[in-house]
């Protein structure tokens, strides 16, 4: 309902010309802006958790692969796993589209699902971490320190771990377990169904019946 009232309300600034009328309508919407900022900090952590259910599960719209969707959203908490999945999106995909740090966090959550990966998050993420280069996610074993610089992108990667989190939907790559950029051309690329292309990015399903080693 404050989105609404506060779309309306910047609706009429924009069609009223009278400076007057344009001035009382700017302090309500301050004033309306204020009161919603007030009440969301208010929220208890089981109701932002639920929220994001919602939003995932369709109850309250569909989601909406958009930077401003996003910034809808309240500020995402969580535990353990939603700090791996949040940094795995940021140091492997935050020059992406919204739409392509959505798949990539399609594929780990469809790792998870899958029975021949770890069962959890941080499990799957930080597979062969310890070898350099030779673990699933570069970044957790290429030797280079993770300094998280760009916050306001980390903040909206955390939006999307939370809900990836909540038994979001995963249409978009189709059940994919692997990615690459466009840029190289790794072994099992050749054999590996491609599923989906979204930005610099391809996706592949893993056969059924493939060598693991």
């Amino acid at each position: 309902m404050s989105l609404m009232r506060t779309t309306l309300i910047a609706c009429l600034l924009t069609l009223f010309a009278l400076p007057a009328s344009a001035e009382a309508l700017s302090g309500e919407l301050s004033s309306m802006i204020k009161r919603d900022e007030t009440a969301l900090a208010r929220l208890s952590q089981s109701r932002v958790d639920a929220l994001f259910r919602r939003v995932s599960t369709g109850s309250i719209g569909s989601v909406e692969y958009t930077r401003s969707f996003l910034d809808a959203l309240p500020a995402a908490k969580g535990g353990k796993h939603l700090t791996c999945l949040s940094e795995a999106l940021y140091f492997e995909a935050r020059g992406e589209s919204v739409k392509g740090q959505f798949a990539v966090a399609e594929v780990i959550m469809n790792r998870v699902d899958d029975r021949r990966y770890p069962d959890t998050v941080c499990s799957v993420i930080n597979q062969g971490t310890g070898r350099k280069y030779a673990c699933q996610f570069t970044y957790t074993c290429d030797g280079r320190a993770e300094i998280i610089k760009e916050k306001a992108a980390y903040v909206r990667l955390r939006k999307i771990a939370k809900l990836m989190l909540s038994d979001m939907p995963k249409p978009l790559t189709k059940g994919a377990t692997h990615y690459h950029t466009k840029a190289v051309r790794p072994k099992w690329s050749r054999v590996f169904p491609r599923t989906a292309t979204i930005g610099v990015h391809h996706f592949y399903r893993e056969p059924s019946r493939v060598s693991r080693n």
